[in-house]
């Protein structure tokens, strides 16, 4: 680590200083007040103004990385790109789940933007629980990295599974508890209430189906968290460097759901590279925890993780791209419509 870097524990190092804390939270808070102006009035996204903001949240964290260099040096920022790259990734994953809740709930455009606001908001209050069991787990001991390289490479085996199988991936709402615990405890309206999410009606209280759609949107995010927050503490052991990571990530999920909902049905072979890429991650987290005791065992450097990861996503878009006009060729040929690609 660079000199300057404070202690937050006996082997924890960040280069989060009280000061910097402060303004990443409160830039993270206006961030958001913008985003809740921007959504207060119910409208459709145009493909112009989605491609705007998508831009302007990917400059953020480019520039906020070559701050980092400039600050903390190029181990640093190699890092925290690292680890916004394996954020991105999960992220999209992320959408592309929020893509079929708003799809099984039949939320309108409109209101589209609201529940992924509120969802995004869930998001960065959960990664921020985890991230700060995270460092609490990782300043126990060095098993910890033993406990994360496990769940990571379960995790990517069970995603491979799915992805070989060749089924897509579904949301099943009946099968939520707490989407079912909801409607066991207040009845729900048969039609949208705007961006109300609790009315009156017959006597009683009620909620509309956007309450029921945000509180299915939010018990999808401790499902993300659980697989996120390791992933990226694969890449960085600073608390600091994690939670920016994952803010960056999330803030562009909004603009960028409206770029890519007609993209992310395409990319069939998405989450084969996510699997390859947390199973990557799990086996750097094991050689790590070896490292600590046996120091022959060779360690991943973060520059190999950040060009194995890029090469993953590089791959998997090519190869998808190939499918789909293979696919479309087929059907040319055969004088039929081309089979929809595998989601996700």
């Amino acid at each position: 680590m660079p000199a300057g870097t404070h202690l937050l524990a006996a082997d924890l190092h960040t280069i989060g200083s009280p000061k910097m804390w402060t303004i990443s939270i409160v830039v993270l808070l206006l961030l958001l007040a913008l985003d809740a102006v921007l959504t207060r009035r119910p409208h459709e996204v145009r493909m112009r103004e989605a491609v705007g903001w998508s831009v302007f949240y990917i400059a953020l964290p480019v520039l906020f990385g070559f701050y980092l260099w400039a600050a903390h040096g190029s181990t640093v920022s190699v890092e925290f790109f690292t680890g916004y790259v394996v954020e991105k990734s999960l992220s999209v994953d992320n959408l592309f789940v929020f893509m079929l809740l708003l799809a099984a709930f039949a939320v309108p455009a409109a209101l589209a933007q609201r529940v992924l606001l509120y969802g995004i908001i869930g998001a960065l209050v959960l990664r921020a629980v985890f991230i700060a069991l995270g460092a609490a787990v990782l300043q126990s001991g060095t098993w910890a990295f033993l406990l994360f390289g496990g769940i990571l490479i379960v995790t990517a085996v069970k995603i491979l599974r799915d992805a070989l199988s060749g089924h897509e991936q579904q949301v099943d709402i009946s099968s939520m508890r707490t989407v079912r615990l909801l409607r066991r405890f207040m009845p729900v309206t048969n039609d949208y209430r705007g961006f109300r999410m609790v009315v009156h009606e017959g006597g009683r209280r009620a909620l509309t189906p956007l309450a029921v759609a945000v509180t299915a949107v939010f018990a999808t995010d401790i499902v993300f968290a659980v697989d996120s927050v390791p992933a990226v503490y694969g890449v960085t052991e600073d608390p600091y460097l994690v939670f920016a990571t994952n803010a960056f990530a999330l803030m562009g999920l909004r603009a960028l759901y409206f770029v890519m909902q007609g993209i992310l049905t395409k990319l069939r072979h998405l989450n084969h590279g996510l699997s390859l890429i947390l199973a990557f991650i799990g086996v750097k987290l094991v050689l790590h925890w070896a490292h600590g005791i046996w120091t022959q065992v060779p360690e991943i450097p973060t520059p190999l993780s950040l060009g194995f990861i890029v090469a993953v996503l590089a791959a998997v878009t090519a190869t998808s791209v190939y499918a789909n006009r293979r696919d479309e060729r087929r059907a040319r040929q055969a004088g039929s419509p081309p089979p929809s690609p595998v989601g996700g």
